[in-house]
């Protein structure tokens, strides 16, 4: 696995492009705001004006790329499918569509009650215990958001009183594989949340100069004797004009 993994090629011409696949879009929404939750597009889209502007194809099904209007700025909105290597074939592919900023939430589970426990979490780095980033930068154990970007979203979370916590969290490929032990290991380095896309979004981010704004709710608790299922199922629906207005606030600003 270090063979694999220590070895990043940066020639950006891949053998198979985005470009290839994709053909850009005329006048495409430069912002564009993606979540992983169905229930809050759905919600959104069922609540507001918008239209499909493209598509998304993969085997699992099409995803609609909607235009919506936020204080008379045209933004993109689209479902980002689970999993850092889909997730990140759903960025590649609004980046060829024209996007040249992208917001980025979902849920997270929580590591460190304490500290990030109630709160918006704001990435400021990732552990990158995925596969998907170093197809996209050189090895590392960690990969930062940039301070930009993160500042954009304190900013906004400041301005409408909004909790929240900026920290390291740790993003892994296997759910059903967050044993005790590394669940500690990850704690000890000082991550406060887990889920599954952050260091690999910030990694194709960086690799096609693309700002990324990045944020987290918390879902279920891994800080306790037991696992703590919360309101993960809920999918984020119950606070979704919260999330949804978070994000479309660092839209205008970005």
């Amino acid at each position: 696995m270090a063979t694999i993994f220590n070895h990043f090629y940066e020639n950006k011409n891949a053998f198979l492009n985005p470009c290839d696949v994709i053909e850009k879009i005329s006048g495409f929404p430069e912002v564009c705001i993606t979540t992983f939750s169905e229930s809050i597009i759905k919600d959104y889209v069922e609540n507001n004006t918008t239209k499909v502007i493209a598509n998304l194809y993969s085997a699992n099904g099409t995803i609609p790329v909607y235009e919506i209007k936020y204080a008379d700025k045209k933004m993109g909105l689209f479902l980002s499918r689970v999993g850092a290597p889909a997730c990140v074939a759903g960025l590649e592919e609004i980046i060829a569509l024209g996007a040249k900023k992208v917001i980025l939430f979902g849920c997270c589970g929580i590591l460190n009650q304490s500290v990030a426990d109630g709160k918006i979490i704001v990435p400021s780095s990732a552990v990158r215990d995925e596969g998907t980033s170093y197809h996209y930068c050189s090895g590392s154990e960690e990969i930062s958001a940039e301070d930009s970007s993160t500042n954009i979203a304190v900013r906004c979370l400041q301005q409408h009183g909004i909790p929240y916590v900026v920290g390291k969290v740790w993003t892994t490929d296997a759910i059903y594989r967050e044993t005790p032990k590394i669940i500690e290991e990850r704690k000890k380095q000082g991550c406060i949340a887990v889920e599954m896309e952050c260091s690999a979004s910030l990694a194709v981010a960086k690799f096609r100069n693309i700002p990324i704004i990045q944020f987290f709710y918390g879902a279920d608790n891994l800080d306790s004797d037991k696992w703590e299922i919360r309101d993960l199922t809920d999918y984020g629906l119950s606070f979704s004009d919260k999330y949804m207005t978070i994000s479309l606030e660092c839209g205008i600003t970005f």
